[in-house]
């Protein structure tokens, strides 16, 4: 229980319709603006860089005080204006929470979530001041073994129970996503920080284990920025599915989704691929603890959430974060060598295999976040680079680089602990071109002929002769159509290919991606046909490599494929197959000082 006063701003919370997807919110200004007070929701999540409206759920918003109606009128799409009174104005309203997904809001029958950006309404003018929340139950009994999990504090509730929470100003409050349900709970400490893992979904998964291995990676970043870390607890919000993944930060949570085959299971000893990426999903959020979340861009710390907020700086935020992630895994000791590699190397070949690294610099891509990223289309990969996928190599390349311009001396490490200390410890925000500055600062050389060219240039990060100085082995091999990651050394690799990417659907063959100038694209073959035989055999899912695989380059080959619902034949003439993927392997015979470079890369050690 608290002694503070009631709160300037109080929400109340209902589950009131699981069926119909409907919550029930009510919001309580003690003392609203005497000119009228203007209310709004915010226009998007941060961490994930497209407007969403999410005003767009509000039903019905009506506003009364001491019971007696008062007249409000919808601005514009996001906010409204009620009418002069004396208060406390009370706001009542309807959410539509359909959005199965970690930005935005969903309530069924078997559970419910909710981010705050979707159900609590911006008191305009009290931005700054403390607000409480009453979560409450559905008083159906079908809902009474239905608990409740946040990171937001307790005020007058029981762990994992419904009640009252709060939060010290709006900023705070909308970034505590809730789950409520029968979910199951993991508890484990890292450096002494309560940890909470809440999983939603049916499973038969080894949580213990799950938990054992998360607990690793929570310490190893702990110790990489320094002790004592910045939270007193943290909550993830795991919700498992048949198909799905993805994930969004907070301060103090995560939300998460995966697919519940991608979890541990108890007759495993090894770490499946399946398991390695939900690891390194959880890794990914977990870092954003420091990079975005506390060291912040500038003009995601200055933005009221209610238009776009430009910056060239995504790259860093996300492309520095998947870079440590999957080489948190390792240094964390979860993964091996190997795996590793093999991460990195599939993550490189998602890149060397798109056109758009050479149409679209990093920090472009970073600025176009708002109508591009999440926005890809089918042509996307040759015109568009991610700057998670680049960016996390150029961060590699950034480390590698520095390490041998400074005789391992200096790292990437370094760089980070800097930018925690000066702008994440602080709360000063990142300004745009900060980073490159304290970067070369901390490092003593000079960068910015390698930020010039593969941030705010197109060109590669130069990884095979940065590898090469550590005695790892940099390849590009054949791709073969809609793979994204090497053949193992001594697989048989395919003679040719139409260098298009591929999906299949229900045994057919679709074309996701048509590249540019190659036969495909030169032949006429377009995304989405659907491909039907080749020189007059069946195409499936099951053959199609071994179809294409019979011929030589140079062969043409009568194609037949439906484009909508018309069948139209197109005569390809087959190229190589594009030596766009990337096998990494340690050399065996590396020069000892080689090899001590890489030992120190791998260990964090400088």
């Amino acid at each position: 229980m608290s002694n503070q006063q009631p709160a300037e701003v109080h929400y109340v919370v209902d589950p009131a319709d699981p069926g119909g997807h409907l919550f029930e919110v009510s919001c309580v200004v003690a003392r609203p603006d005497p000119a009228g007070q203007r209310v709004s929701l915010p226009a998007w999540i941060p961490g994930s860089y497209l407007v969403r409206d999410f005003a767009g759920q509000v039903i019905e918003l009506t506003a009364s005080m001491a019971g007696k109606p008062l007249p409000v009128t919808k601005v514009d799409k996001t906010s409204w204006h009620c009418e002069p009174c004396d208060g406390p104005l009370q706001l009542r309203y309807t959410v539509y929470a359909n959005d199965l997904s970690v930005r935005g809001a969903h309530l069924d029958s078997t559970h419910g979530f909710f981010n705050g950006t979707s159900l609590f309404l911006r008191v305009h003018g009290r931005e700054q001041s403390r607000c409480t929340v009453r979560v409450n139950r559905n008083p159906n009994e079908r809902f009474a073994d239905w608990h409740l999990a946040t990171s937001m504090r307790r005020l007058d509730a029981e762990p994992q129970g419904f009640g009252v929470y709060e939060a010290d100003d709006y900023e705070e409050l909308i970034d505590h996503p809730f789950e409520m349900g029968t979910f199951q709970t993991q508890f484990f400490e890292a450096h002494g920080v309560p940890h909470q893992l809440v999983v939603t979904g049916r499973h038969n998964a080894d949580l213990a284990r799950v938990a054992r291995d998360v607990k690793k990676i929570c310490e190893y970043q702990m110790e990489l920025f320094g002790l004592p870390a910045p939270v007193d607890r943290y909550v993830f919000l795991l919700t498992l599915l048949g198909e799905g993944y993805g994930g969004l930060e907070h301060r103090w949570s995560s939300a998460l989704f995966a697919r519940r085959s991608d979890l541990a299971f108890g007759s495993e000893d090894k770490v499946s691929k399946a398991y390695c990426t939900f690891l390194g999903l959880v890794s990914h959020e977990y870092f954003h603890l420091w990079n975005v979340k506390r060291i912040r861009p500038a003009a995601l710390a200055k933005s009221s959430l209610d238009r776009e907020a430009y910056t060239r700086q995504l790259w860093i935020f996300e492309g520095i974060t998947s870079y440590y992630d999957d080489l948190s895994l390792y240094r964390s000791g979860v993964i091996d060598l190997d795996t590793y590699l093999g991460l990195v190397g599939r993550m490189a070949t998602s890149v060397w295999s798109g056109e758009g690294r050479h149409r679209q610099s990093l920090a472009d891509a970073s600025f176009d976040a708002w109508v591009k990223f999440y926005r890809r289309d089918a042509n996307a990969p040759n015109t568009q680079v991610s700057y998670y996928a680049k960016g996390a190599l150029v961060a590699l390349g950034l480390d590698l680089t520095i390490r041998a311009r400074t005789d391992n001396a200096r790292c990437l490490d370094d760089v980070m602990r800097a930018a925690w200390q000066r702008h994440g410890v602080t709360g000063e925000p990142l300004a745009e071109g900060e980073f490159e500055k304290l970067a070369t600062e901390i490092s003593g050389v000079d960068l910015d002929d390698y930020f010039a060219a593969v941030v705010h240039g197109v060109e590669d990060p130069p990884l095979a002769s940065l590898f090469a100085e550590i005695g790892i082995r940099f390849e590009l091999v054949g791709r073969r159509d809609g793979e994204m990651q090497a053949p193992a050394a001594g697989d048989p690799e395919t003679p040719s290919a139409l260098h298009v990417g591929t999906r299949s659907d229900n045994g057919r063959v679709a074309l996701t991606t048509v590249y540019t100038h190659g036969a495909a694209h030169r032949a006429g073959l377009a995304n989405g046909d659907e491909l039907v035989a080749i020189d007059g055999i069946r195409v499936t899912a099951a053959n199609y490599h071994d179809l294409v695989g019979r011929y030589l380059p140079g062969s043409k080959v009568t194609v037949d494929a439906f484009r909508r619902d018309e069948l139209h034949r197109f005569t390809v003439e087959l190229d190589p197959p594009p030596q766009t993927a990337v096998r990494l392997s340690v050399e065996g015979d590396a020069a000892e000082t080689s090899s001590e470079a890489r030992r120190q890369w791998l260990a964090g050690s400088a």
